[in-house]
């Protein structure tokens, strides 16, 4: 099993965009939300194509560097990717219960990012790659001025079934390891981790 040190991490702006949509792949949910839920009204992001949101994640990566993301490899293949920005970016987070009832940041803070979605390739999971995604994504913030990250995860010894599909936003023990604490437990099995930076 591949060592965690082998896995690298980009900002998504320095990637090609093949690596970009080799991650997002063509089924599931990735392939069909392109990280764009958080961003768009439940309307537009209901009424939108797989290859609206896909274009729409580009723009996103064009307009700004580092862009809204990174990138991890293993032996040089891209295997996953982070959403990371300011909290300020997801119109739809800042209406969310696990937000608006555990945040204990202001909504308009520019200096509090979020960590909002994973996707690890099948294949490639358990192998460290979110974990390095993780760090990844915390560097990226703390370079972009972030003074608190905040994420939203699963707390996964009280859901132990949950399947993939439902931890993309991460599990609480991989938060844990990264040094976040919990702030807020929304519900029994969400909470509302964060990490000063």
């Amino acid at each position: 099993m591949p060592a965690e040190r082998e896995v690298r991490v980009e900002a998504v702006a320095s990637v090609p965009w093949e690596d970009v949509s080799q991650v997002f792949g063509t089924r599931g949910d990735p392939a069909r939300c392109w990280c764009q839920y958080f961003k768009l009204a439940n309307r537009d992001f209901e009424t939108s194509t797989a290859n609206a949101c896909a274009g729409m994640l580009r723009e996103q990566v064009q307009a700004s560097s580092p862009g809204p993301g990174v990138i991890a490899y293993l032996d040089g293949e891209p295997v996953g990717w982070c959403a990371v920005e300011p909290k300020m970016a997801y119109s739809r987070l800042q209406r969310a219960k696990v937000v608006t009832e555990g945040s204990r940041q202001e909504p308009d803070d520019a200096s509090v990012w979020a960590v909002t979605c994973f996707v690890v390739r099948v294949g490639y999971r358990r192998r460290g790659v979110a974990a390095a995604l993780l760090r990844g994504a915390v560097a990226q913030a703390r370079g972009g001025g972030a003074r608190v990250v905040e994420g939203y995860q699963v707390d996964v010894a009280l859901r132990p079934k949950a399947p993939s599909a439902e931890l993309y936003h991460g599990t609480m023990s991989l938060f844990a390891a990264a040094g976040f604490v919990e702030v807020a437990r929304v519900r029994t099995d969400r909470v509302v981790m964060e990490l000063m930076v």
